[in-house]
């Protein structure tokens, strides 16, 4: 390793004593920031408002690298993400017409929520049985692709793996179990399923292979990985891992299982931890980048300013100075895509999740806007990163 190298590694091993303290912070915010509205409360009106006058459907920019598998070439995605209630009504035409004036041309749409619920009428055995798909909120999902195909929109299939407490519930073989045999629940008292079942990510592969087959253009893995403060979650669970691997190990053979058996009906990316960029290891929570960007098309961090501790990346405020939270995180992201592109022929695009929310419960905080997130934005397109993803809990945005 060069000197230079080993100075960058340092540096980010300095990084790690400040994730002590992050993991209970900076994590936990993530949930909270995808829980913060209840989707009860964001169901709109059914109505529409209609199409500008001879709009022309806009075209979707693609990546001049050729894939090595029969797949149209890699869109260059500007997203946002759709929850699964502002999929229906009067919100989702608003939604629609957000994209249709601006530079934005893909929506990130739930198909399996943070409940481990099923959005669409699911024809998957397990997903009956269970009744996952009992409160449908998005009765006519195909109908709802062909329309967003036509408009050039690209499609996202946002899928919760290992966050699963309805599946837990009902099938409790399949919980995270504490030592003593009955199931462990995280701080929240949210249950998960143990990402180490087998069958756990068939039933995962199942909805995943259906919502292609529905038409989807991409299936987006989120929660794909162990509950955070992995240390403690270690001392409480027992884990069913008869093959002994590693939690990085086991992530990594669920996305190669699941990019092997959907093939070639839709690109595979997944969601991680902000500071997976910069840091040498899995966090405790299985998400390494390496491991992760060889087994998909796309790698998601979740780059929040919002959620990273006051010192992180020498700034005080991350808050505060989303420009300079972005400009190091991807600078870190782009540094390990290529050092991974020097052993890897596979090396997935890198595509953030940006902040087009405000984090009250930060000290200080900002509101904010359509400056904050076009920000996010430069710092990442100034070195060569112009995909993005856009998150905001009500999915509603400030971007225009």
């Amino acid at each position: 390793m060069s000197s230079t190298s080993s100075m960058r590694w340092m540096g980010r091993v300095c990084l790690c004593s400040i994730v002590t303290l992050m993991m209970n912070g900076c994590s936990t915010k993530i949930e909270e920031v995808k829980e913060e509205a209840n989707p009860l409360h964001s169901l709109s009106h059914v109505g529409s408002m209609g199409l500008a006058p001879n709009q022309e459907p806009k075209k979707m920019p693609v990546d001049a690298a050729t894939p090595s598998f029969s797949m149209p070439a890699k869109p260059i995605v500007k997203g946002i993400y759709v929850s699964a209630w502002s999929s229906v009504g009067s919100k989702f035409e608003q939604l629609i017409e957000l994209v249709e004036h601006t530079d934005l041309n893909a929506m990130v749409i739930d198909v399996k929520n943070d409940s481990g619920q099923v959005t669409y009428p699911s024809t998957v055995p397990l997903v009956n049985e269970i009744g996952a798909n009992s409160h449908v909120i998005i009765q006519d999902m195909k109908a709802k692709l062909q329309r967003l195909k036509q408009k050039h929109i690209y499609t996202i299939a946002r899928l919760v793996v290992f966050k699963d407490p309805y599946l837990s519930k009902k099938k409790s073989m399949y919980a995270m179990k504490n030592r003593d045999g009955s199931v462990w629940k995280d701080a929240k008292g949210i249950a998960w399923v143990d990402p180490f079942k087998t069958d756990v990510w068939d039933y995962n592969i199942q909805i995943a292979n259906e919502v292609a087959n529905l038409g989807f253009d991409e299936i987006q893995f989120d929660y794909v990985r162990f509950p955070e403060n992995g240390q403690k979650v270690d001392r409480e669970v027992l884990f069913d891992n008869p093959q002994k691997l590693s939690k990085a190990q086991d992530i990594a053979t669920f996305l190669h299982r699941a990019k092997e058996q959907i093939g070639n009906k839709a690109y595979i990316s997944a969601d991680v931890f902000g500071l997976t960029t910069s840091l040498p290891n899995d966090m405790g929570i299985g998400q390494d980048w390496a491991m992760i960007s060889k087994e998909v098309h796309f790698i998601s961090p979740m780059l929040y300013p919002s959620h990273y501790t006051s010192g992180i990346y020498g700034i005080k405020s991350p808050d505060l100075q989303p420009y300079a939270v972005i400009h190091q995180a991807v600078n870190d992201a782009k540094w390990k895509n290529h050092q991974l592109a020097r052993s890897s022929s596979q090396v997935a695009q890198i595509r953030p999740w940006y902040q087009d929310f405000t984090a009250t419960w930060v000290k200080p905080h900002k509101k904010y806007g359509v400056i904050d997130v076009k920000e996010q934005i430069k710092a990442a397109k100034e070195q060569g990163i112009e995909q993005f993803l856009l998150w905001n809990p009500s999915s509603t945005y400030s971007y225009r």
